[in-house]
């Protein structure tokens, strides 16, 4: 994970987790980083405000979602997607 938005996003993360940035992976889970629901969204919000883009991500109903949060990479390519689309 040597790029700028991987870097950046699993910074987000480790902030979040209150883990070393090391830490964080592409195959860790939000449950394995001891994230709770409430700290996915203040991650959701910390991202969209870093990269200035929207997530897709529903709070109430995550697996009605159409962005992957189940792991770190799932996360990392997510934001890769939605920057291309932005261009």
């Amino acid at each position: 994970m040597s790029d700028d938005v991987s870097a950046k996003v699993s910074r987000i993360i480790a902030e979040q987790a209150m883990v070393d940035a090391a830490d964080v992976t592409p195959d860790k889970t939000p449950e394995a980083l001891g994230l709770d629901s409430l700290a996915i969204v203040e991650i959701v919000f910390a991202i969209e405000e870093a990269f200035d883009i929207t997530i897709p991500y529903n709070a109430n109903d995550p697996k009605d979602s159409d962005f992957d949060i189940s792991t770190v990479g799932g996360v990392i390519s997510g934001v890769k997607t939605l920057l291309a689309e932005k261009g």
